[in-house]
């Protein structure tokens, strides 16, 4: 058993870089393949660039059950009864032994994309056959050998081709500058007041993202349901807001944020996986609180820009300078702006103004996903 072990290790590895020979080596070889994940045909589509391989992290670790822990240095992978660490600012992956070894990465639309040979290092194995379209990876509990695997999904791997012309690819969105996209986020809603903002929002053909409370939502479906209706983005805010009960422990805060996805979904018929604690994450929603809610599939998010419009209220000169200096604060960094305000009367006021010189300078907005790496104060990309 121990030998088997071993030339499993020793296949996995020598087939991640046989991909690297062979797409360097091989014509015409796809910018992207279908990934296969076991005995099954994934959601994943594997792209290549230099030479190599790329998938979503956390879409690779969802089918392949990793767990992912954020960490001050980069990312923990653990998989396959082995772990790995992807270090920050392309510093590679450190494998359990300690070595470190390429593994470089870039942001796709948000997602955090790795290659796929990091599968390797935790024990998989990859089978890579260009001509055929086939990139896999499985462990020994696959049932199904390459042959098998073709077998039963030819007909999604091969890429639709019409006896004219091949398939043409499609176009290609340029990716967005460093920076230039903001993310303006709600918390506290619904409220009585929140149809009057969305109709601010229609108005400068803008979306947000709204961190709901779950009473709220009780108390304002068909806000709850416009939002939805205008493509805005969802995130939970807990169901009390109260300190003393939200953190009374991590399993207190999880109930809230199931609770309130619950009420979201019996309202919209969807659910959702971004959450904000109340008050933000710092300093209560500690590393057993984050492995507790984050366990369950949840990401974290909290903000980047604070406008404090719920400590100015009607001094609606002082939230829009605000939120306007620490904008271009982040400007240097090329950073983009994650901001919080809140779902009241008084953010009516400020809103149209911050809107039309937030369009001026450039920024495009856009609602928050679950594909979009968290922006958190733990720096935890789970």
């Amino acid at each position: 058993m121990a030998i088997k072990k071993v030339m499993l290790l020793f296949m996995s590895l020598f087939l991640c870089f046989g991909i690297i020979q062979t797409t360097a080596s091989a014509t015409g070889v796809n910018k992207s393949l279908k990934l296969g994940v076991g005995d099954t045909l994934s959601g994943i589509t594997a792209v290549s660039q230099n030479d190599t391989y790329y998938v979503p992290l956390r879409a690779l670790a969802a089918e392949l059950k990793w767990t992912l822990t954020g960490l001050p240095d980069g990312i923990q992978v653990d998989g396959g009864g082995r772990t790995l660490r992807l270090l920050g600012d392309n510093g590679g992956a450190r494998l359990q032994d300690g070595t470190v070894v390429k593994a470089d990465t870039f942001l796709q639309n948000g997602t955090l994309m790795v290659p796929l040979k990091i599968s390797a290092y935790l024990g998989y194995i990859i089978s890579f056959e260009p001509e055929k379209y086939l990139l896999r990876v499985y462990d020994a509990s696959a049932t199904l050998d390459d042959a098998g695997f073709l077998s039963k999904y030819k007909s999604e791997l091969t890429p639709p081709v019409t006896p004219e012309e091949p398939a043409k690819e499609p176009a290609k969105t340029p990716e967005a500058k460093p920076g230039t996209t903001l993310y303006l986020t709600f918390d506290d809603g619904p409220s009585a007041t929140t149809s009057q903002l969305l109709d601010i929002l229609d108005k400068y053909d803008v979306k947000a993202t709204f961190f709901m409370i779950g009473p709220n939502m009780n108390r304002y479906p068909s806000q709850v349901k416009r939002i939805v209706e205008m493509g805005n983005g969802l995130g939970l805010h807990g169901m009390t807001h109260r300190k003393e009960k939200f953190y009374a422990s991590a399993s207190a805060a999880l109930a809230e944020m199931n609770g309130d996805n619950a009420i979201l979904r019996k309202i919209t018929g969807q659910g959702t996986t971004l959450i904000r604690p109340p008050y933000g994450s710092k300093p209560y929603f500690t590393k057993t609180f984050r492995d507790k809610v984050l366990g369950q599939g949840y990401h974290l998010w909290d903000w980047n820009v604070d406008s404090d419009d719920w400590k100015y209220k009607e001094d609606s000169a002082t939230i829009y300078t605000t939120v306007m200096n620490q904008v271009h604060k982040l400007q240097h960094s090329r950073t983009n702006p994650v901001i919080l305000m809140h779902d009241q009367k008084a953010t009516l006021k400020v809103l149209p103004r911050l809107l039309e010189s937030l369009k001026k300078e450039g920024y495009t907005f856009e609602i928050i996903t679950k594909d979009v790496e968290p922006l958190n104060f733990w720096r935890d990309k789970r």
